[in-house]
């Protein structure tokens, strides 16, 4: 089997090139346009085998001589996006060209030379903000935050209208607050790790009050890998299915959580983010009932998964701070 993963040097993408190699014996070709979230130093701390790398911007489109160098795939895992929220809220048209214009070349270009399944990877802020009580299903109305979750939408949207239009046989997964090995400094996990160590302030998103932080299901990158193969083996194109990890854990919590790992205290304050900077929102909940029902649940538990990353992590030095 052949399998065509974009965003292949990308946090989630490496962990999920990693899992395939490990459980499948398929060929990858690795895509990516090694930017601010492609990294080789992922790949080459996983090492690579049965795959070949393919550095294109997916802005551009699939002209001849790639679709030639590309070939022909069986699956097609798109993670390639533009990510990071408080770029879009500065710069919403580049994330206009890589979030929807991107997914709209790759999709031209599966509708050109055909694929068994593909499988384009949204987010869980599609939906926007979950009020207390409420979990987001699949087919939930979107109501996106900021200009990084339109996009994600928009390219969402794409795909629909591709599979009932072109019949392109794409499935779409919705996935919230991914972490593990080799995620980039700034994100909280990692930056989280590295003032405790120090004994810094760790700065917890909360309410206007001040006394409630924020909550999130997460999930470490492993468990979404292992999705993806469980989809590919089992999902049908046309359907949306939500990878959510098993328990909702707040911020706070987090942080807690951490410092235990690490045996340190934790020192930290809470802090009103969503007042002083719009699109950042509260909380985030999807409904897992899908997956769960189709006999998919998370391999390995949060507690399990957060211990194995912070130990990592803080064995990792260059992994948790920012150049």
């Amino acid at each position: 089997m052949k399998i065509l993963l974009t965003g292949a040097a990308g946090f989630i993408g490496h962990h999920t090139v990693k899992y395939i190699l490990e459980n499948t014996d398929w060929k990858i070709t690795l895509l990516d346009r090694l930017d601010c979230s492609g990294n080789l130093n992922r790949l080459s701390d996983i090492g690579i085998k049965n795959s070949q790398f393919v550095y294109h911007d997916l802005k551009a489109e699939f002209n001849d001589q790639l679709c030639k160098q590309i070939g022909e795939h069986d699956y097609v895992i798109h993670m390639a996006a533009g990510t990071h929220v408080d770029r879009s809220i500065t710069d919403p048209l580049s994330f206009v060209m890589d979030n929807v214009v991107g997914t709209c070349n790759l999709l031209n270009y599966v509708r050109k030379v055909g694929c068994g399944k593909m499988i384009y990877f949204s987010t869980d802020e599609v939906f926007g903000p979950a009020p207390e009580g409420v979990e987001y299903k699949e087919w939930d109305r979107f109501k996106s935050g900021n200009p990084y979750a339109a996009t994600k939408a928009g390219a969402e949207e794409l795909c629909v209208a591709f599979e009932n239009t072109y019949k392109v046989p794409v499935m779409v997964t919705h996935t919230m607050n991914v972490f593990g090995e080799r995620q980039h400094p700034e994100k909280f996990i990692p930056s989280t790790v590295a003032k405790v160590l120090k004994g810094d302030n760790v700065y917890i998103h909360s309410d206007r009050t001040k006394t409630k932080s924020g909550s999130r299901f997460y999930i470490h990158a492993d468990n979404v890998a292992d999705a993806m193969l469980f989809l590919l083996n089992t999902g049908v194109s046309g359907q949306k299915y939500n990878i959510v990890g098993e328990k909702e854990v707040t911020n706070l919590q987090l942080a807690q959580d951490i410092a235990g790992i690490l045996k340190r205290p934790l020192n930290f304050e809470m802090v009103d983010f969503h007042s002083s900077r719009p699109g950042h929102d509260l909380r985030y909940a999807l409904d897992g009932s899908k997956m769960k029902s189709m006999g998919w649940e998370p391999e390995t538990s949060y507690e399990q998964s957060l211990e194995n990353t912070v130990e990592w992590i803080a064995a990792n030095k260059q992994w948790r701070e920012v150049a």
